[in-house]
């Protein structure tokens, strides 16, 4: 792969903070760089041009991208598709004993994560729920953004809000699109598992009740993690993510969030129940992705396939495709979200890429999570 110069690093970030992704697509693609850029680029001690590091090339510009072009779209004079997009500023939770700061370390590093206990918790085996943010967001944006601790309060189960840190990642995405963190046991899957364990020693978690889900750069994970490690979570949720495979490495990952190539990604080995939202207004992350994330959960299965229509808040439209079992229970579910953006849907404003309109991506979640057990 064509290693960019400083200076088309410079550039890339410009075009893909502006949105123009193709272009930036594009000048990554370069053949070699021009002898006045290489005149440009600082020297090592030897005299050497110093190169950019490709991981963290691939790191930068996904966070770029992740990060920053939601902004961009944001920051303009809206379109009436992108109007309800919010990107607030979180503040920090106070200081609440029933959600504390953790630390999990292993062979391939460590996370801080918090962990929400509610004082509703009955006794028993009580259902988790493991949440992972989107870039630049952190476990307490998280947690305010999608009322997870709320709900958790009022339906009784844990919730886990894993923390990529930005040593790992300069705008604290999880690396979905790194070979090395898509793999059983390995890179931050290793991590996250890890973490989900940890806390089914420490409490009483029913095992057959453990889920997993995210946004964006998150929702990537948590795909990664629902066909890695389909044992150990009963249930996915995606929201405006990307599928296992569907990158692997930094060309192939901006194609993907394009919308290329997203029919070639593989199966996985056994079906993954996996509910998915998308808005169909998304320009970070195209809405083709959704149905790739519900083709690999699938296993390649037949289901019926029942879609129906309606309209939430905000008179906001949406469609819902269910794949249902002999038994006629929901295996997969495909939220389009008419005209939403890069946002969870029917979140708060107190977190960041939030949608307050919309059908609450949250509540259908844990819906569609725990009638898997019920």
């Amino acid at each position: 792969m064509h290693i960019p110069s400083q200076s088309d690093m410079a550039e890339v970030t410009r075009l893909t903070r502006n949105g123009r992704l193709r272009e930036a697509m594009a000048l990554l693609r370069r053949g070699q760089t021009g002898a006045s850029d290489a005149a440009k680029a600082p020297q090592t001690a030897n005299g050497d041009t110093a190169m950019p590091d490709p991981g963290e090339v691939a790191r930068s510009m996904l966070g770029a991208m992740f990060g920053n072009a939601a902004d961009a779209t944001a920051s303009q004079t809206p379109a009436p598709a992108q109007s309800r997009f919010r990107r607030a500023r979180a503040k920090p939770a106070q200081d609440d004993p029933r959600f504390r700061t953790r630390r999990y370390s292993a062979v391939a590093g460590s996370r801080d994560y918090k962990l929400y206990v509610p004082t509703s918790l009955p006794t028993g085996p009580v259902p988790l729920v493991v949440m992972l943010h989107g870039c630049t967001q952190s476990p307490d944006d998280f947690a305010a953004g999608t009322r997870m601790n709320e709900l958790a309060e009022e339906q009784g189960f844990l919730v886990a809000y894993p923390a990529q840190s930005k040593a790992a990642n300069v705008k604290k995405c999880w690396n979905w699109f790194s070979a090395a963190d898509q793999m059983r046991e390995q890179g931050e899957p290793s991590l996250i598992a890890g973490i989900t364990r940890e806390i089914m020693t420490e409490h009483a978690v029913d095992p057959g009740r453990v889920y997993v889900a995210g946004l964006s750069a998150g929702g990537a994970a948590a795909a990664i993690m629902g066909a890695v490690y389909p044992e150990l979570y009963a249930a996915v949720g995606v929201h405006s993510g990307l599928a296992r495979g569907a990158a692997r490495d930094m060309a192939s990952a901006f194609a993907a969030m394009q919308g290329a190539n997203v029919a070639t990604v593989p199966v996985s080995r056994q079906v993954v129940p996996t509910i998915v939202f998308h808005g169909d207004g998304d320009t970070t992350v195209h809405p083709a992705n959704a149905e790739s994330v519900i083709t690999q959960a699938s296993a390649g299965d037949r289901f019926s396939v029942t879609s129906e229509n309606g309209r939430a808040a905000g008179n906001v439209a949406w469609q819902r495709t269910i794949h249902t079992d002999p038994d006629g229970r929901a295996v997969l579910e495909n939220w389009t979200i008419r005209g939403a953006g890069h946002a969870w849907s029917g979140g708060s404003p107190a977190g960041t890429y939030t949608d307050q309109n919309g059908p609450d991506a949250s509540r259908e979640m844990l819906r569609f999570f725990f009638a898997r057990t019920a």
